[in-house]
């Protein structure tokens, strides 16, 4: 079992922005490769510092976070177990450690100083999901264009950075002198220029080709949840690495069916004879139709639940359940017969409203719905 990300950082569940960012900065400091030479435990720690805080430190990942923990990332968004290696922690987060490290802070291979591996930039897309792939969950196979190398591109060092990707400077001050690095401005802060570039290729040696990318989407995603696809972005000139495919989820509203987190709702129309005499009715699902009975006499109001009929929970906590809403249709134009049928059972005792203390009022309706 994941371990718990505010644990990992030694923060409350409401620590602010600032508290998660130095809190942050005191883990990464502590378990850093250059203090912790060839200490494979120290380096696990300081990726899952790395982690903790990639997600934490996003308002919007942090949501996600609270409400259904570390499922709302496995395989899909976040890390998912292992998607952002040391290259990505230092690429993403070197601001964290100012001068910590001699004032520079370079990829993995080359610490405090040596050659950084630029990553590629993202690619977003749209997936439409029904209901049932929803509840279910689904695996897409979709069309992607991407930024490849070229076949046949090469590259050399870079003669501005000799290949370390960054450029030292040093001022005096009244402090003293002060060294401040930057990544290369001739490089990008990859270390690397381009020697030889085939035709077709851009300016970095890269070129668009289409790919199929498979997305397996967990059951119970959320409209507007984005979800990640590592190293499926476009790849990065030289010996940099794939930027990630964010997929943004869109649900097609479905036609008789509405959500309502992990439960679904349906509208139940019956006509007053099968209200006054009982019906079997066939209605909607994710798993298909279901039928349901209608015990005589029963209200327009009345709530059926069918437990387990919703979507499958995305923390793996079960599925919510299918409430069916019971309403007696009432005709607008009827014959000169069932007129004077209704009018002879106007003053007839049996048809008065009798409501029993079992028959919960709307707003207890209402509340058992949310309990």
């Amino acid at each position: 079992m994941k371990e718990d990300y505010y644990d990992i950082l030694g923060v409350s569940k409401g620590a602010s922005e600032a508290e998660i960012k130095k809190a942050y900065r005191k883990k990464a400091i502590e378990f850093h490769p250059d203090k912790n030479p060839g200490d494979a435990k120290a380096e696990e720690m300081f990726k899952k510092a790395a982690e903790a805080y990639e997600v934490l430190s996003d308002p919007d990942k942090r949501a996600k976070y609270d409400r259904f923990g570390h499922s709302a990332f496995d395989g899909s968004g976040g890390f998912g177990g292992g998607g952002m290696n040391m290259d990505d922690i230092f690429s993403q987060f070197g601001d964290i450690f100012g001068g910590a490290f001699g004032g520079g802070f370079g990829g993995f291979g080359g610490f405090g100083g040596g050659q950084r591996r630029m990553k590629g930039s993202n690619l977003r897309i749209r997936v439409k999901l029904t209901l049932e792939e929803v509840a279910n969950g689904v695996e897409k196979k979709v069309k992607v264009r991407r930024k490849v190398q070229a076949d046949g591109v090469t590259y050399k060092t870079c003669p501005t950075c000799h290949g370390t990707g960054q450029i030292t400077k040093i001022t005096n001050t009244i402090l003293g002198r002060m060294q401040t690095a930057t990544a290369c401005t001739s490089c990008g802060g990859s270390g690397q220029t381009i020697d030889q570039k085939p035709h077709g290729a851009d300016a970095q040696g890269l070129k668009v080709e289409e790919e199929t990318v498979s997305i397996k989407i967990p059951p119970g995603v959320e409209d507007g949840m984005q979800l990640k696809v590592a190293g499926k972005g476009n790849e990065a000139p030289g010996n940099g690495v794939p930027g990630d495919l964010l997929v943004a989820i869109e649900t097609v509203e479905h036609e008789t069916l509405k959500r309502e987190g992990d439960n679904l709702h349906y509208d139940l129309y019956i006509s007053i004879s099968e209200a006054v005499l009982g019906s079997s009715k066939e209605i909607d699902a994710v798993g298909g139709k279901v039928r349901i009975k209608l015990e005589p006499g029963i209200q327009s109001g009345k709530i059926l639940r069918l437990r387990g009929k919703g979507i499958s929970s995305l923390n793996g906590y079960g599925s919510g359940d299918l409430l069916v809403h019971v309403n007696v249709w009432t005709p607008k134009v009827t014959s000169k017969e069932q007129r004077e049928f209704f009018e002879r059972m106007q003053n007839d005792e049996n048809f008065a409203p009798k409501p029993e203390k079992s028959d919960k009022s709307f707003f207890e309706k209402v509340k058992d719905m949310f309990s």
